[in-house]
């Protein structure tokens, strides 16, 4: 059913102990400034509206008001996407490379200063590293597009309906192969990592079926136990949620939403991407970028060709790379 080790995703994410308490407390950080931002937006907009109006118009405008503190909150992390992808994405990510290729942390250096070290060294920006992985992730929702189109030529009852859900889950799982494209750009530690963004893409091509099979099996594992810990913490947020006024019912549902998101990201998300890191250095373990994988992806992705000219710019010569750019 799976190509990885559960037992060595636990034992490797026990090892990452520090990254995944850094992690919680980022999440949770981020689930406590929209607690805090909502309901002291509709508490404010509950004010004026006694004040300026009656019952129902303090309802009203504490609704606007909380839904102003919702947007402010995401607002500021729709600008800070790029730090948390650099800093703790990567930053675990480099961790465990590491770890899987059993190099020891140096003594006397703490895990989150050793990963932001290693991420520092293969992307001097946070902005180039995001740009990075935005064209990792367009390049493989255009090959996965690709590659499912066939469906819709084969004549099968309900096999339409069933291939949107395909679409939509492996839409979800690009996460996940894109943090397993990342930890190749880390582990083979050029200095172009353009091009070694590119040799990962084509290695994922090269086994895409084993990989999305893994990565979708993954996301719904991880989003089964997101929908449970969103009926746990239910009821406690709205126990919290009832004591802000002009709040309720429908911020009761967004509030643990968040809240379930948060844990999801900080606890589920490691060991999905731990797991589909393993089955991708396990995939290419004796392989190099193929050719005509390197010609397909040329001709039905504009942002592969866009990562290509860039690889061949950071290395001073022609836009036509060869198939392979790993360096011995």
């Amino acid at each position: 059913m799976w190509d990885f080790s559960i037992g060595k995703a636990f034992s490797l994410l026990i090892r990452t102990t520090p990254f995944i308490g850094f992690r919680f407390v980022i999440y949770f950080g981020i689930t406590l400034a929209y607690i805090v931002a909502t309901g002291g937006g509709a508490g404010v907009g509950y004010l004026i509206g006694s004040i300026l109006g009656d019952a129902e118009t303090a309802s009203g405008s504490a609704f606007w008001g909380g839904l102003f503190g919702f947007g402010f909150v995401s607002g500021a992390l729709y600008f800070a996407r790029e730090y948390l992808l650099y800093i703790v994405k990567a930053g675990h990510i480099a961790v465990l490379v590491h770890l899987m290729d059993d190099q020891p942390i140096p003594e006397g250096t703490g895990q989150i200063a050793y990963a932001s070290q290693i991420v520092k060294s293969r992307f001097a920006e946070a902005s180039l590293l995001f740009g990075l992985d935005q064209l990792i992730k367009g390049i493989i929702r255009t090959l996965n597009r690709t590659l499912l189109t066939i469906s819709s030529f084969l004549p099968i009852p309900g096999l339409t309906n069933a291939m949107e859900f395909v679409t939509a889950v492996i839409k979800f799982s690009l996460t996940y192969v894109d943090e397993a494209i990342l930890a190749y750009i880390i582990r083979t530690n050029q200095a172009n990592s353009w091009a070694s963004a590119r040799d990962g893409v084509i290695l994922y091509a090269q086994n895409y079926r084993l990989l999305l099979k893994n990565a979708v099996f993954l996301t719904i594992f991880a989003w089964i136990l997101t929908f449970v810990i969103f009926l746990i913490v239910i009821a406690p947020v709205a126990a919290l949620v009832s004591v802000m006024p002009g709040l309720g019912g429908f911020w009761t549902l967004i509030i643990a939403i968040i809240t379930a998101y948060a844990l999801k990201a900080a606890l589920i998300d490691p060991f999905a991407m731990t797991c589909i890191v393993q089955v991708y250095f396990q995939a290419i373990a004796d392989q190099t970028p193929s050719p005509e994988w390197v010609d397909r992806l040329n001709s039905v992705s504009a942002q592969f060709r866009e990562l290509g000219e860039k690889a061949a710019a950071a290395m001073g010569g022609s836009s036509r790379l060869p198939a392979s750019t790993l360096k011995g």
